[in-house]
């Protein structure tokens, strides 16, 4: 017996080993951009994965009959199986890619020497303060497209906002209710707007500030006559609350990277990307064709997608920095909005162009649902469940995964692996192990009930507006999000430590099967103590991800030049210099002028200065941080970084800088 074992462990390790080498050398013989390197990748990842799923429904499982230990494993094994199943079905899904940036060139200003189209850009607003619904203005005000006309849809019926959009020059639309939210409001402005229809139709949500390409971009896609839609991707000029909470804002991407930068581009290569409301652009008689925006889901954007192809009409997804957004700055926001989007999903599921009716939408549109279902319907309760599942051995000694940990490492480990590493070759490395988990886990508990209740009873839900603004300046403990992640974590360690210094709950029967359940306990136990720091809210200041030092000269007495960082409409820090508290100086910034600033007082490696800006400056300063054509927040993950800024988020030194 100890020789067989010790065969099968050489063996697993040289499997493991092999795969690892292979991992290597992706990026040397890999080229993402081709689909038969894809192909080949993404498929090895299939068969992996389809043989991990054999070992484990025929190998690991307990034999059939009433016990705890079968009713346990196979939960398990059934949850995983479903979650197998969407892993297959976006591998598929990544196995193309399109660019269309080639085709964009070609075809800029394909409307000839006539006038250019009319476009109108609609910004949907509810609650937002004056300070967010500003820079957007402004941007949309900048966009390199002269036969363009705003309107600011106000749901929320405000005097003030009317006369701010008068002062600008921007048509301001209010209704007299609210009516099925967002889609209401957007399709209560083509009302107003159907008498005189534009060409095209832009959607901005209040929060997202175009860049000065947007419309002259994404317009050169419509010189096909069957594209009814342009989708842009989000960007975020500030971090989401993982990456703020955990310390990574300048190592590792926003949540939703993968998906806008990786799956929406291969979406497109399948020709069913889809829209996603904000920082698209429609066709009038697209829009005209399919009665607007449609009110059966709280996600009408994804649905428009589904209903415009039941009339003839393409959405197209043109992969480039065109606009850039407020990401959610706190928690309780960030979950609120993947639970909204997950509810809609399963309405969409069960709406007249679900998946399984007789509307005539092609078969890969119902792919499209279902895939996006079983992501949102597998992902989280199977995470939820990978925490609880080790409990049941340690207080209960009920095996849920009966192998060695050669087996393991064999099966489990060698399509791990494979998978993470090409994941991270086709998405420029935003799949973090650890960090991942944490951001899909500190929702689970919240969109994994959503996700059941739209399955079961899909509507009859109220719209809950993401919240923006507010006072983020002080260091907030999510007490009610914690509290079930609090209680595995204790769970855990007390049933590692019981099951460890105790005779009595150590199951040694339990056999080879014990350091698989150990290892797994101690993983948790790292997701969990990270999920945990997650739902500790660190202070906010206005902050851009992408903001790198800049040259500029400083004038006090004299000219001289410094590095500036961190820069905002209302101040910035001067590197390497030291200004006493109240010194007056002026800073000479590109595109802006001489802005005249008081100094705040040190900083840990210079100080920070308050500027007092006129308003053509402070409007300048906007069109500077937010609607320049460019990348703004961070592309791909590094992972050195990652695990370096996970320690310093525990020192007092990185505390102190935040102080400061």
């Amino acid at each position: 017996m100890p020789v067989i074992y010790l065969g099968e462990t050489v063996s697993s390790l040289y499997t493991f080993a092999l795969v690892a080498g292979f991992s290597l050398l992706m990026p040397v013989v890999v080229n993402p951009a081709k689909t038969l390197h894809r192909a080949i990748l993404l498929g090895i990842s299939i068969l992996l994965a389809l043989r991990y799923a054999w070992w484990r429904a025929t190998e690991t499982v307990a034999p059939l009959e009433l016990t705890w230990d079968w009713a346990a494993s196979w939960s398990l094994l059934g949850l995983e199986l479903a979650a197998i199943i969407g892993s297959i079905s976006a591998f598929v899904l990544l196995a193309r890619t399109k660019d269309r940036g080639e085709e964009v060139a070609r075809n800029l200003g394909w409307w000839g020497d006539g006038p250019a189209p009319r476009v109108a850009i609609l910004i949907a607003t509810y609650n937002e303060e004056l300070d967010i619904l500003e820079r957007t203005i402004v941007g949309a005000l900048g966009l390199r497209h002269d036969n363009k006309k705003i309107h600011v849809l106000d749901d929320g019926r405000r005097d003030w906002l009317r006369d701010f959009c008068a002062a600008r020059g921007v048509e301001y639309i209010r209704r007299p209710d609210n009516l099925h939210a967002k889609a209401g409001n957007l399709n209560h402005a083509l009302g107003v707007l159907a008498d005189d229809p534009p060409d095209f139709v832009a959607v901005l949500d209040a929060d997202f500030v175009p860049h000065r390409g947007f419309l002259s971009r994404s317009l050169a896609l419509f010189h096909d006559e069957t594209v009814g839609l342009v989708q842009t991707p989000q960007h975020f000029f500030n971090p989401d609350p993982i990456q703020q909470n955990l310390n990574l804002s300048k190592t590792y991407p926003d949540e939703q990277r993968f998906f806008f930068d990786t799956v929406q581009a291969s979406r497109d290569a399948w020709d069913i990307a889809f829209c996603c409301g904000t920082s698209s652009i429609a066709r009038w008689q697209a829009l005209h064709d399919c009665g607007g925006f449609p009110t059966d889901s709280i996600t009408e954007d994804f649905m428009l997608t589904v209903v415009l192809q039941s009339h003839g009409w393409r959405t197209v997804y043109l992969n480039e920095a065109l606009t850039e957004g407020l990401a959610p700055e706190g928690l309780k926001e960030y979950i609120t909005q993947r639970s909204r989007w997950c509810l809609g999903m399963m309405q969409i599921a069960h709406s007249p162009v679900g998946p399984f009716s007789r509307a005539r939408i092609r078969l890969r549109d119902r792919w499209s649902v279902i895939d996006a279902a079983i992501y949102w319907l597998t992902t989280f309760p199977f995470r939820m469940a990978a925490l609880g599942f080790p409990l049941l051995y340690w207080y209960f000694n009920i095996i849920v995964v009966d192998a060695s940990v050669p087996e393991v490492i064999g099966h489990f480990g060698v399509y791990y692996l494979w998978t993470l590493s090409a994941l991270n070759l086709l998405s420029k490395g935003n799949i973090v192990p650890l960090v991942n988990d944490v951001s899909q886990l500190v929702g689970a508990p919240q969109i994994a009930r959503a996700a059941l209740t739209g399955l079961f009873r899909p509507h009859g839900h109220p719209f809950k507006v993401t919240a923006k603004g507010g006072d983020r300046s002080r260091r907030q403990i999510q007490w009610r999000l914690m509290a079930p992640f609090a209680a595995l974590f204790a769970l855990t360690v007390i049933g590692l430590v019981i099951g460890i210094v105790s005779d009595r709950f150590a199951f040694f029967d339990a056999g080879e099967g014990k350091a698989v359940v150990l290892f797994w306990t101690y993983y948790n136990l790292f997701v969990l103590f990270f999920t945990l720091v997650a739902c500790v809210e660190l202070p906010r200041r206005e902050h851009h991800v992408a903001d790198p030092p800049e040259r500029v000269r400083l004038i006090d007495g004299k000219a001289r030049p410094v590095w500036i960082l961190d820069l905002t409409t209302t101040g910035t820090r001067i590197r390497g210099i030291s200004l006493p508290r109240g010194h007056m100086v002026a800073l000479v910034i590109k595109d802006v002028g001489e802005v005249a600033a008081t100094s705040l007082g040190p900083a840990s490696d210079g100080c920070w200065v308050q500027f007092h800006t006129t308003p053509e400056q402070f409007e300048a300063l906007q069109l500077r941080l937010y609607a320049e054509d460019n990348i703004p927040g961070i592309p791909g993950a590094r992972f050195g970084a990652v695990a370096f800024n996970l320690v310093r988020r525990f020192t007092f030194r990185k505390l102190a800088e935040r102080r400061s």
